[in-house]
């Protein structure tokens, strides 16, 4: 990413100035004629979420449940609301587009980049919490876009590099220095010493892959690999459009339902927190399809993937949701009984 030019302030790309008009929208319309775009709206959160870093153009964030339903629902979170870190309104309404015109994603080559040290997501956040906002992003809607390397949490940083030529790398590097200093934690000296050299060809050869990884890497390998399958052989996480809603369980807790028309739903459910019992439930969308119950189909806490457990039963059929965690749960047979209680 360039230092911003004298027309932006830090933080704004030129690609921030895209909106609704700019997607499907022909060019004889005075649109781009791009067909979807990235949703930086649902990576802030997200990097909000996993890292607790809350500065900068993070700052408008919160990393709660109802922005992560309300990107799975409409997209960007900013529609034309006032955004106090660029002091203005930011974006215009996307309401009536479709998932399919958003690319969601956890990181990208700006945004590791712009971390300073150039750390993946993975290593900012703990392993738990990482596997639960993926299988999130990957079963969401929209499109989802996976960053080089991310499928087997490469261990390599990710730099900004450039060859500008001997002439322009002071300019480079100091405007590299002067962009990330609108992080307080990047702008003291000691960070600032810290910054790779853009123009240093060493920086660009630390961002190399370490394909080995794949292997060594397995279990989050085996992560990506089984959720991109259950996206597209599901046959309700997987049609497009799907028809969902949501609805915030807890502070850092919340769940969107998957609904088909033969009555085989679906819900997803991340717990970011601690354990989740889903009982007492006086949320509707929790109910289940009338003679059934839910069943565990899917869990980023399985041993497969080095999780530790994965969620379970209580005596009542109440499923207990791991902290940091998240399941998707599907239709079945109910072994509970059908008389009625006096309270």
């Amino acid at each position: 990413m360039p230092p911003p030019t004298a027309h932006q302030k830090a933080g704004e790309t030129d690609i921030f100035k895209l909106d609704r008009t700019d997607i499907c929208t022909l060019p004889l319309q005075g649109g781009y004629g791009l067909d979807a775009l990235w949703n930086d709206d649902f990576h802030h959160s997200a990097m909000v979420a996993m890292t607790g870093h809350h500065e900068a153009y993070y700052s408008d964030y919160r990393g709660r449940p109802r922005e992560f339903i309300a990107a799975a629902k409409h997209g960007f979170l900013y529609q034309g609301q006032y955004y106090p870190w660029q002091e203005k309104a930011r974006g215009s309404p996307t309401l009536d587009l479709p998932a399919e015109c958003f690319v969601v994603f956890l990181q990208n080559h700006d945004q590791i980049a712009n971390s300073g040290t150039g750390q993946r997501c993975h290593g900012l956040t703990s392993l738990s919490r990482f596997r639960a906002m993926t299988a999130y992003f990957l079963l969401m809607p929209g499109i989802p876009m996976l960053f080089q390397g991310q499928e087997f949490a490469a261990s390599s940083p990710f730099f900004y590099f450039a060859d500008p030529g001997i002439e322009l790398s002071p300019g480079v590097r100091e405007g590299r220095r002067t962009f990330l200093a609108q992080f307080p934690s990047l702008a003291t000296s000691e960070m600032q010493a810290k910054l790779a050299d853009p123009g240093d060809i060493e920086t660009f050869r630390r961002s190399g892959l370490d394909l080995g990884e794949r292997h060594r890497h397995a279990s989050i390998y085996a992560l990506h690999r089984d959720l991109l399958a259950l996206r597209r052989t599901d046959p309700v996480l997987g049609q497009r459009p799907c028809r969902i809603d949501g609805a915030a369980l807890t502070d850092e807790a919340w769940m969107l339902r998957f609904f088909s028309a033969g009555g085989v739903d679906r819900l997803l459910v991340v717990n970011l927190g601690r354990d989740l019992l889903l009982g007492p439930a006086p949320e509707p969308l929790l109910a289940p399809v009338e003679g059934q119950a839910w069943q565990l189909l899917w869990s980023s806490e399985a041993p497969v993937y080095g999780g530790s457990e994965g969620p379970a039963q209580d005596a009542a059929g109440d499923w207990l949701i791991s902290g940091q965690s998240a399941a998707v749960l599907i239709p079945g047979p109910s072994t509970a009984g059908t008389g009625a209680k006096d309270s």
